[in-house]
């Protein structure tokens, strides 16, 4: 269960500063010992790259909350976090820290990321904008929200899950921000229904309205059960689409489709990546280190006036969708590049 809001402001943050602190000073020593217990896990440096990485990560997370406290400060203790310029500010920053954390994850994972189709209105201000993603592999949220706030300049609206806020940096930041974090199964006072209209509602001309319809990232466990329940629940046209889908589970309209009512103004985006898809376990992440991995993204733009408006054709439309998504990354599966502490992948000399 998620802690307390006080617990994770007044204990949980500042023990992470702390710890940074503690871990910056001491990191010569950390790398020994991790370069130091390398043979234990041959290839690549794995050990030293997961603890640079982790105590990188903490660090990063420590900083961030350093400048959220002196938002907050300069804000008035608070009082003026939520007007415009704050906001603006809090964007800002975000964009800053992505950036940083985007530098270490290709400094240190060899993780390149391309992205090889945009429709040209996908980057255009002008128009708020209703940004539907498919969810696999670790991290792929922060990459989305990355391009979002660093390539095209937008002002992301969220619906992430609860569990994320027991990052502080994440937690404090986008609290602050027009987000929505949920628990699955959990019992509310408001249904998801209307939070994620209020969440959508009044979306400006650089704003982007970000969901993962599929609910959670795509396993094929995760995809047997969805077909499944498509099935109890008597919709076996859409479990007949769903099984034609390999690489994405079926998406959940729901949300999606009150988004859209409550932005009417608003175009659709659509996007697939691949490159981290066989990421799913710790085990999965812990072979592959270092990644050596191409992200691949592709941004398809839907206008409002393209969007259908009834039920029916909406889930048709919807499902289509997902299934050209799915040939995309059938079709595009990058190749490992070789790593430049791969001897074998090295030209031989000659004389």
């Amino acid at each position: 269960m998620l802690p307390p809001v006080w617990v994770r402001r007044l204990i949980i943050a500042p023990a992470v500063v702390v710890l940074s602190v503690v871990l910056l000073a001491t990191l010569p020593v950390w790398l020994i010992l991790a370069l130091a217990a390398s043979p234990l896990a041959p290839g690549h440096l794995r050990v030293p790259r997961l603890v640079f990485l982790a105590i990188a990560y903490l660090i990063w997370d420590a900083a961030a909350l350093v400048c959220l406290a002196v938002l907050w400060v300069a804000s008035g203790f608070g009082w003026k976090i939520r007007n415009a310029a704050f906001q603006r500010a809090h964007y800002v920053l975000t964009g800053w820290f992505l950036d940083a954390l985007f530098w270490l994850a290709r400094w240190s994972l060899h993780l390149s990321i391309d992205v090889v189709g945009t429709d040209p209105d996908t980057g255009m201000p002008g128009r708020p904008e209703v940004v539907v993603s498919r969810h696999a592999g670790p991290g792929d949220s922060f990459v989305l929200i990355h391009g979002l706030v660093n390539w095209f300049d937008r002002e992301p609206r969220i619906v992430l899950k609860a569990t994320l806020q027991w990052d502080p940096a994440v937690d404090i930041l986008l609290n602050r921000l027009p987000n929505r974090f949920i628990s699955p199964g959990h019992t509310r006072t408001v249904s998801l229904e209307q939070e994620i209209s209020d969440l959508a509602t009044g979306l400006d001309h650089n704003d982007a309205f970000v969901i993962f319809p599929e609910g959670g990232n795509f396993t094929p466990r995760r995809r047997t059960k969805a077909i499944a329940f498509l099935r109890d629940k008597g919709m076996e046209d859409m479990a007949v689409k769903a099984e034609g889908l390999r690489h994405v589970l079926p998406p959940k309209p729901g949300g999606l489709f009150t988004a859209i009512d409550a932005a009417p103004d608003a175009g659709v985006i659509f996007v697939a990546h691949t490159g981290l898809d066989r990421m799913i376990t710790v085990r999965d992440l812990w072979r592959e280190l270092p990644m050596d991995k191409q992200l691949v993204m592709r941004f398809w733009s839907v206008p409002p006036e393209e969007v259908p408006a009834g039920e029916e054709e909406r889930v048709a439309w919807l499902y289509d969708w997902w299934a050209r998504i799915d040939a995309w990354i059938e079709e595009n599966r990058p190749r490992p590049r070789p790593l430049s502490t791969d001897w074998s992948a090295r030209r031989t000399p000659t004389a």
